[in-house]
């Protein structure tokens, strides 16, 4: 059996451009016991893939050059070696940019596509929703008539992010790119304001969106969205870092002056809790996460947004738009019907 996959041909300088990647069809290895054979019906899109293009020190190791890039998948079984998995079956797994694969039974979770439909594995059930659920409720704590801001806020984690602070009785203010963005916060996600950070006007904006300051910044964008926010922070705010999208293809440091020494005095004296994250620190929470966001997707507490564009080879393009704001909502690529 044959794969169509996309490789990292070489590491991006600034933008991942088409001539970093190579498409191109390799032989998959022999079904061995406890392995299936997968079809990948869709392909997740997230901003960290852009720091698994690059060999800089991170989280997690970097994609290897002529290696498949990484991403989780929607997949088909085909044939199956594992006694739990038949064919049929529809898998959450981690197939990265192609459109069949091996996978190991053991890493792959059963989707039921009655219960939801299969995308929302890869976006509002999936990582991000996760991401967002974690990532809010066990730094950012919003007690009820606080005031939450969240960037990037029509993504899959920003969008679940700001309407997890409504459930929980929080005020909930979105930062987005653009009109259209701007009112599908309010219009489909039902966020108490939204302000555009493409406006020249956007930190007064931010002002009047919240009036009484700021308790909770749920951080996915950094940059000039983050200058503009600090400001605004309570005592005894709490940020969850989650992403810093604005530096992800820079190459060099921002120029100016060094402002550490301002942050590090707002951050003492407002009492500020700045905490990164990955949601894989917080595993142990997805027993509870999965059942309580799928109640509130069912109830109509919770609604998403999904991006969907077809065909493997659209991939790259559709991934330079993510890094540049133009999706609205979960990115995600099919692959096969």
């Amino acid at each position: 059996m044959k794969t169509t996959r996309i490789v990292l041909a070489s590491r991006p300088a600034g933008m991942p451009q088409q001539e970093n990647f190579r498409t191109e069809t390799a032989e998959l290895p022999p079904l061995e016991p406890g392995h299936a054979l997968l079809q990948t019906l869709y392909l997740s899109l997230d901003p960290y893939m852009r720091g698994r293009m690059s060999d800089a020190p991170s989280y997690a190791p970097p994609v290897a050059v002529d290696e498949t890039m990484c991403g989780a998948t929607v997949s088909r079984v085909l044939e199956s070696a594992d006694p739990e998995l038949h064919p049929g079956d529809f898998v959450l797994g981690y197939a990265g940019w192609q459109t069949h694969s091996v996978e190991q039974g053991r890493y792959l979770r059963k989707l039921d596509p009655t219960a939801a439909p299969l995308t929302t594995a890869l976006g509002v059930l999936g990582m991000p929703g996760f991401t967002a659920y974690s990532g809010l409720l066990t730094i950012g704590r919003p007690q009820p008539g606080e005031t939450v801001v969240v960037a990037a806020a029509t993504g899959p984690v920003g969008a679940t992010v700001g309407q997890i602070a409504k459930i929980k009785g929080a005020r909930a203010v979105g930062i987005a790119g653009g009109p259209r963005k701007v009112a599908l916060l309010t219009e489909k996600f039902g966020f108490d304001a939204a302000v555009d950070h493409r406006a020249p006007d956007f930190a007064e904006q931010l002002a009047a969106a919240t009036p009484g300051g700021i308790d909770v910044y749920f951080e996915n964008v950094g940059g000039a969205v983050f200058d503009a926010v600090l400001p605004r922070l309570n005592k005894f705010a709490r940020i969850p870092v989650c992403g810093l999208v604005a530096s992800y293809n820079d190459t060099a440091l921002p120029a100016g002056p060094d402002r550490m020494g301002l942050l590090m005095s707002l951050i003492l004296r407002k009492s500020l809790t700045l905490r990164g994250f990955i949601q894989t620190e917080f595993l142990d929470q997805f027993g509870e996460f999965y059942p309580e966001v799928a109640g509130w997707l069912a109830d109509g507490r919770l609604s998403y947004l999904e991006d969907v564009v077809d065909g493997l080879d659209h991939t790259v393009e559709a991934f330079q738009g993510l890094l540049t704001g133009k999706n609205l909502g979960k990115l995600v690529i099919k692959v096969a019907d």
